[in-house]
């Protein structure tokens, strides 16, 4: 799925913005842009839509400079480069971003946004993947439920949400229990999330780790398009 010239316009100047940039620097040109901040806890290496951005103190941008972006792109490449600067994991991730509401066959999904059953859905989850979703946190919550019957409560099988990044892009977590995976469940919630954050004008964007192969593919699936690659490193107080 390719997107709109005008939606990569709007992703590449909150790119810019995200990244310290002037507005227009990721729309045009093939150099790599730094973006040298000596007070920044993060150093990050960003790849979009064919531009390459590093962002960090100056002694990390400088040893940059000597690098490929196949290196920097590499987690292990910024973990080496900031070991002296207390440097600890964030990791690689794929970014992904759509224009085009989702479709899906069969009733509308039945969400809602009670904490308790985002707090039970997160309970049935691994603690790494809520950690990576957040959802509890986000903005915008919804999870798909099984209402079930009468005399009982309803079940949570899949959550999503959105924050809202630079007024412009709705940044989605999506989280489903092992046992309710496979099933189609999380690519109905997204898609929820998806509409909502569309109607309220913002392009979805969707990061999955790199070794996660599940969220890479139920991105996909939800329509959205690869357009890059994001690595970062908490750096030391």
């Amino acid at each position: 799925m390719d997107l709109d010239p005008g939606t990569v316009s709007i992703i590449q100047l909150a790119w810019s913005r995200l990244l310290g940039l002037d507005d227009g620097a990721l729309a045009g040109g093939s150099d790599r842009l730094y973006a040298v901040d000596d007070g920044a806890s993060v150093l990050t290496f960003v790849t979009l839509f064919g531009r390459e951005v590093l962002k960090g103190p100056g002694w990390a941008v400088d040893a940059g400079r000597t690098m490929s972006g196949t290196e920097l792109r590499s987690h292990s490449t910024l973990l080496t480069l900031s070991r002296e600067h207390g440097g600890r994991g964030l990791g690689e991730a794929q970014l992904y971003f759509c224009d085009d509401l989702p479709r899906f066959e069969g009733p509308p999904a039945v969400v809602s946004g009670e904490v308790s059953l985002i707090r039970e859905l997160e309970r049935r989850c691994p603690p790494d993947d809520v950690a990576e979703a957040g959802l509890a946190a986000v903005e915008h919550p919804f999870v798909l439920i099984d209402e079930g019957d009468a005399d009982s409560a309803p079940t949570p099988l899949s959550g999503a949400g959105y924050d809202i990044w630079q007024g412009i892009l709705a940044h989605i977590a999506v989280i489903t229990p092992p046992e309710e995976r496979r099933r189609g469940y999380a690519g109905r919630v997204a898609a929820v999330a998806v509409e909502e954050a569309m109607a309220a004008g913002l392009v979805p964007q969707w990061r999955a780790r790199t070794d996660n192969t599940a969220s890479q593919r139920t991105a996909r699936r939800a329509g959205f398009a690869f357009a890059g690659t994001q690595t970062s490193v908490l750096l030391g107080a």
